[in-house]
């Protein structure tokens, strides 16, 4: 089902990203452009709760859905990351290890499908978790300033991405573990 309404929102996930982008191109105030990139961040980001609720709420859930539905959230907070790192908000080295364990855990998974052991590297809670401080942490630094004249989301934006990039390695490795098992029992 590639015209589901959850399968849209995760579609607006992809088209947001040039949108995002684009914000830091706009001939406006520094300000300006870091809350409209922030909202809509945060906007976009929210797709990804709710298009699981509504896939699974209006029985549209789908294989296809399944697929994009991660994809989507590693094209935007990849997008993101190197965003930040451009504005120099973000170390490139934690933009390195969020993308290069993305890259390393989706190839992991593919084979794994491949030898018919998806479910040794199924989406753990440690992973969830790791995406969720990705998700407060990109919209601090993309603000980059007081909100409500009390967080400083720069000092906030900038623990959260490097306990993210912590929690990125722990996951990587967790599910490294979860497959080398597997892997060895099935390519002897």
């Amino acid at each position: 089902m590639f015209l589901t309404i959850p399968t849209l929102m995760t579609w607006t996930r992809i088209v947001a990203i040039p949108l995002i982008v684009g914000v830091f191109y706009l001939n406006i105030p520094a300000a300006e452009r870091n809350l409209i990139a922030t909202v809509m961040f945060v906007v976009f980001a929210a797709t990804d709760w709710l298009d699981g609720y509504l896939a699974r709420k209006l029985n549209q859930a789908s294989s296809f859905g399944a697929f994009l539905d991660p994809v989507a959230d590693k094209f935007l907070v990849c997008a993101s990351l190197l965003v930040l790192v451009h504005l120099q908000r973000a170390d490139v080295f934690v933009a390195l290890i969020i993308i290069g364990r993305e890259i390393a855990i989706s190839a992991l998974r593919e084979w794994m499908a491949q030898i018919g052991a998806s479910r040794s590297v199924a989406v753990h809670m440690l992973g969830k978790v790791k995406t969720t401080v990705q998700m407060i942490a990109i919209p601090f630094l993309l603000y980059d300033g007081r909100l409500f004249g009390v967080i400083n989301t720069p000092v906030w934006g900038t623990w959260l991405i490097w306990l993210s990039a912590i929690l990125t390695v722990w996951s990587m490795v967790y599910y490294l573990q979860k497959a080398i098992p597997e892997i060895r029992a099935r390519t002897k």
